[in-house]
């Protein structure tokens, strides 16, 4: 938590002000139970109206200066605390957004929404009633006992005793129920998995009519999730009554030391009065503290697991290179590659040797869990090999700055993700600056012109997050289209035409081959037809390469393709 109050240098002042008009507010309050004294003994005991007027004036006037200082002192504190946590989250965001695709698997989708929404409100919270408080209890505290040491020495050890015993109980709750609000922010992590897991695939739910049985499981999360809440609740409810019931003796003390001590001379009526408005604010700024802390301890607790993601260090490190400097005929080598997942305990890709010439494409098949997206991944760079190179134009992956490789590379991943939007802003996603002729041309290639055409507003109409509103095969087409409009060196179409009709596939396979820009074309599928007619087809088994060659050469020397391809087609065929 330390580590991200650099963030509130820039609000240095407001960090300074908000506690000294805190402080303004409580120096006021401090001599509000004199005032009252000197009412109670010289105004109403000298039957002195005009006096009484004069320090009724008086205490409004405290109320007013202490109000300004209060509202004064919230403003600073609240601006600092809003902005503090805004430079925060944006940059948690920019370093998640730096993170690995190992990084991001191994920490959880749900646990960084957490981090940037649940926990970062708890940070803001803390930072704003410390900066309010922090300062405030304690000065009321031990400037209400010095006042009262300054009426009565004698009764101010009582206020002495009620303090040390109020300050064992608080504390005493506050650290019996540090862990438990650790352990209830963990909780909360996994409904919000739960939560996010069940919203994503709704539809799959429905149809395996399984909405009983995840309702039971987000059930059985809310209930321990209430029940260490409660628990921690419980705790924290023994505050109040233990600390009335402390102050209330005190106060019985108080008043009956004072009034021998009225009976003998040695006090006043206003100045027992005034030790009883010094006890009562002793209480409330007690239970003010004990709040505080509580807030504190669980702004902290989210700062250290705010700070534990920036901690973490994404695997693939940028390298130097930045510009696209071609030293090769072959476009994309696979020299000996092994990629191992994070704590897995077998290589996902292990040896793969491949070279590919400028222009040519690649087809990649085989079963489920062979490696295929794994192997166009190390393209990319989303995972580093453990073992072997990856060379993209005769240089090695690793030394290429991120942004530099991947604008060299045109991505059309498993899934197809739309965002919210116009049809022309989800294109530009791959060339901001593409005019709208650019745009149709990538449609058109992408066979995708059909949907501009049926929609209203072509280019502008809007598409739903995660583009709802299309069909399985539309958002496939348009995200082809946008990886075209960057007209990219290298071409990766993972799996990315599994809802095209195999009409469809075939003219994005001629539309490709014709480009004019002529990609290095990798094609990832489970259809052999999709991958036929390609210049060089690797056939993946179990993260082995275990066939290179053309379409005819596997047929007739790699058992695995012409298993793959007798099962698509019949013999006949």
């Amino acid at each position: 938590m330390r580590k991200l109050l650099k963030y509130l240098k820039d609000y240095k002042i407001e960090c300074i002000l908000a506690p000294l008009f805190k402080m303004l507010e409580a120096l006021l309050e401090l001599f509000v139970p004199m005032v009252v004294a000197s009412i109670i003994d010289k105004g109403i005991g000298n039957n002195d109206v005009d006096y009484i007027i004069r320090m009724c004036l008086i205490l409004a006037g405290l109320a007013v200066f202490a109000l300004t200082g209060s509202l004064t002192a919230q403003y600073f504190s609240a601006k600092a605390a809003i902005n503090f946590t805004s430079k925060v989250r944006k940059s948690l965001f920019d370093h998640i957004q730096t993170l690995s695709y190992s990084e991001l698997d191994s920490i959880g989708t749900s646990t960084l929404i957490t981090r940037l929404t649940s926990d970062m409100n708890q940070i803001q919270n803390g930072v704003n009633m410390t900066l309010r408080l922090f300062l405030r209890s304690p000065f009321i505290v031990f400037g209400a006992m010095i006042m009262a040491f300054t009426i009565d020495t004698r009764s101010a050890l009582i206020f002495a005793a009620a303090i040390v015993l109020l300050s064992v109980v608080v504390f005493g709750i506050i650290v019996g129920c540090i862990p438990l609000y650790n352990k209830i922010q963990s909780q909360l992590d996994n409904i919000l998995d739960i939560t996010r897991d069940n919203l994503m695939g709704v539809r799959v739910i429905r149809a395996f009519c399984k909405e009983d049985s995840e309702t039971k499981q987000f059930k059985k999360s809310n209930l321990l999730l209430t029940k260490s809440q409660r628990f921690a609740g419980r705790i924290s409810a023994l505050m109040n009554p233990l600390t009335f019931i402390i102050i209330n003796f005190a106060v019985i003390i108080l008043i009956h030391s004072g009034a021998i001590q009225v009976n003998s001379g040695n006090l006043t009526q206003g100045e027992v009065v005034a030790l009883y408005n010094y006890m009562s604010q002793i209480l409330v700024e007690l239970i003010k503290l004990a709040n505080l802390i509580i807030t504190m301890t669980k702004a902290v607790a989210c700062g250290n697991r705010v700070q534990a993601v920036f901690e973490i260090n994404s695997s693939v490190v940028s390298g130097a290179l930045s510009e696209d400097i071609s030293v090769s005929e072959y476009s994309v080598e696979l020299k000996n590659a092994c990629l191992r997942y994070k704590d897995a305990a077998e290589y996902s890709l292990e040896n793969i040797d491949l070279s590919v010439k400028r222009g040519e494409t690649i087809g990649i098949i085989g079963g489920t869990g062979s490696g295929k997206t794994s192997l166009v991944n190390i393209i990319c760079r989303f995972y580093d090999v453990e073992n072997g190179e990856v060379i993209v134009n005769g240089h090695n992956v690793k030394n290429y700055s991120l942004q530099t490789l991947r604008s060299m590379i045109g991505i059309v991943p498993q899934k197809a993700v739309l965002f919210k939007g116009s049809i022309r802003d989800n294109i530009k996603w791959g060339n901001i600056n593409a005019t709208d002729e650019e745009i149709m041309q990538a449609i058109k290639s992408a066979q995708a012109e059909d949907i501009i055409t049926a929609k209203d507003g072509g280019l502008d109409y809007i598409i739903e997050q995660e583009g709802k509103n299309l069909s399985g095969g539309q958002r496939q087409r348009l995200t082809i289209a946008r990886a075209l409009v960057k007209k990219p060196e290298i071409l990766i179409l993972d799996d990315s035409s599994s809802a095209l009709d195999y009409a469809t596939d075939a003219k994005l396979r001629k539309a490709l081959r014709n480009s004019d820009y002529s990609p290095t074309v990798f094609i990832v599928s489970q259809r052999a037809v999709s991958i036929q007619y390609a210049d060089k087809i690797i056939v993946l088994d179990d993260g082995k390469a275990v066939g290179i060659g053309t379409h005819k050469q596997l047929l007739n020397n790699c058992n695995i393709y012409r298993e793959i391809y007798d099962s698509q087609f019949s013999k006949e065929e």
